[in-house]
Parts: structure tokens; sequence; C-alpha cells
């Protein structure tokens, strides 16, 4: 399985397959590869996979992902507590 991770496109610089950017997501900042989008403007959200945006979405859709990836950092923190409590953690 494969995961990919929302973030917003700061700078760009090079052109076609030399084209990269600074990419924020949620405050840590990556340099990204943008050769399979070529359509991405300086503020759009890209998709990144392993160093490598693949695809553009909304805002809206970004915040979303987000919001599932925060959900999944809160059941991961849950599980963890529950498996102490149950004398798993030993």
């Amino acid at each position: 399985m494969c995961l990919a991770i929302p973030g917003r496109l700061l700078d760009i610089e090079g052109t076609d397959l030399f084209r990269s950017g600074r990419v924020s997501f949620g405050g840590v900042v990556r340099e990204v590869n943008l050769c399979a989008v070529p359509e991405a403007l300086v503020g759009d959200y890209v998709l990144v996979h392993v160093g490598m945006a693949i695809g553009r979405i909304d805002e809206e859709e970004a915040r979303r992902v987000f919001e599932y990836l925060d959900q999944i950092d809160q059941l991961g923190e849950i599980r963890f507590s529950d498996d102490l409590m149950n004398g798993g953690g030993r």
C-alpha cells in the first residue's frame, strides 16, 4: 500500500524533468520533485509520495486528509494506552 501526503507548494525551481519545489507539510518543509505535475503552481496543494509530487488536490481535500491522519494518530495513542493498561506493554 502506498501513501501520498498533501503539502502546500511554497516555491518552484527549474524546468521539465529538473523541476522541483519546497513543499510544506503542516510546517515541515521538504524539497520535492515536481516533474510529474507540470501544472502545479506556487500555493497549490500537491500529493507527495517518496519525495515526488504525483498529483494536485484542492485545499479542502488536503484539509480532510490532514484530519484523517490526525484521527489515525489519536487512535494509535489510544490503542497504545489500552495495551499498557492491559499489561501488554511489558
